[in-house]
């Protein structure tokens, strides 16, 4: 497998893994992007970066990743937003060329961290992300706001 950084025309192959990914995690409902939007925050204002692994020219993998900023550590971190490897791929080392290819590129631009999560009932990820020693952050809770909300709550506040 070859890992190459995705291109403009690879959008609509990185919105079929975005949706593999969604329905794998059982949120396909939650997925409401457009073409010309997924493709111009992407491509256009480059807000983030997709990885794209290829075998016998046919994708079977992606991660999509941005840096965000630790106050604590003083520098951006590479944060993993999503990462899928098509079912009939797994378990063959394909996910640890990833990870080394993110690893990479989070040394080569001086990140402090790598992050991302993970649903807690996703076991077979939660296992691999163990085995390549990652650290669970037990003590932490996400938290969001929808859109939706944003202007009732800026009026009631």
């Amino acid at each position: 497998m070859i890992i190459k950084e995705a291109r403009p025309e690879d959008c609509q192959t990185i919105g079929n893994f975005i949706k593999h990914i969604a329905k794998y995690e059982k949120l396909s409902h939650e997925v409401i992007w457009d073409d010309d939007t997924l493709y111009k925050e992407l491509f256009i204002d480059n807000r983030a970066k997709v990885l794209l692994g290829e075998l016998d020219n046919k994708i079977i993998g992606f991660a999509l990743y941005f840096y965000n900023f630790s106050t604590f550590v003083g520098r951006k971190g590479l944060y993993l937003e999503d990462f899928y490897i098509l079912q009939e791929h797994r378990n063959k080392g394909y996910g640890k060329l990833f990870f080394k290819e993110l690893l990479k590129i989070a040394k080569d631009n001086n990140c402090g961290r790598m992050e991302w999560v993970c649903l807690n009932w996703n076991k077979p990820s939660i296992e691999f992300y163990n085995k390549l020693g990652a650290k669970p952050m037990n003590d932490w809770t996400t938290y969001r706001l929808e859109e939706n909300s944003f202007a009732d709550l800026i009026e009631s506040m």
